[in-house]
């Protein structure tokens, strides 16, 4: 886990053994979000009326950290089985699909070379599962929209994370999230690549999509 080539908040690279779980193929689409909506009641997200954002198949967005878990909590009592936010660990375990050395999820492979890159996320993200998946099955794992994960965020947690299932530190000010974002001029982020804001944010480039313990 973690890179010698991107910030600081990446270093050191150690390594992680994490337990198995499952993570969702696609990021949480707006299709998917009512009918959390539709049960709870809850309020729609800023954006959700905007025809750039509001398309069933795109991923919903500018949903905050406090709403994505209420979201896995509604799951899990639809469902009976338990869902949450993935760790960072986990996000990093899974966007890299095996290639444990790769920047990308497909290897080293600049993203500019990818399929109709520079023609991609005019307005805002694509609908979810458009393109290839990774070696894992998972779709835009590391495109579309950032995605919140559960852990506090800690720029130097590396540093003392322990090896066995690392869940981040106890307290913070800010939410780790993954991944890179249809807003940004470089589209696609590496594996490794951290990010964090406050967990009340709600930004039009900000997702999830759910883990689930086995």
């Amino acid at each position: 886990m973690g890179s010698a080539f991107g910030q600081d908040n990446e270093h050191p690279i150690h390594r992680v053994w994490i337990d198995g779980f499952h993570l969702a193929a696609c990021q949480v689409s707006n299709a998917e979000y009512e009918r959390y909506l539709t049960a709870t009641g809850n309020a729609a997200p800023p954006c959700w009326s905007d025809s750039n954002f509001s398309h069933p198949d795109q991923p919903v967005v500018a949903v905050s950290w406090f709403e994505a878990a209420k979201y896995c909590e509604w799951l899990t009592q639809a469902s009976g089985s338990s869902y949450r936010l993935p760790t960072e660990a986990e996000w990093e375990r899974a966007a890299r699909a095996g290639i444990d050395h790769g920047l990308f999820p497909w290897g080293n492979t600049p993203p500019d070379t990818l399929p109709h890159y520079h023609k991609r996320w005019r307005n805002g993200p694509e609908p979810v599962g458009r393109y290839s998946p990774n070696g894992f099955g998972l779709y835009d794992i590391c495109e579309n929209v950032h995605e919140w994960c559960s852990d506090w965020f800690d720029p130097d947690y590396y540093a003392k994370s322990p090896e066995r299932n690392p869940r981040g530190p106890e307290s913070g000010t800010r939410r780790a999230s993954r991944g890179g974002s249809w807003r940004h001029h470089v589209k696609v982020s590496r594996c490794a690549a951290r990010s964090s804001i406050p967990p009340e944010f709600q930004y039009a480039d900000y997702g999830f999509r759910v883990a689930c313990d086995l």
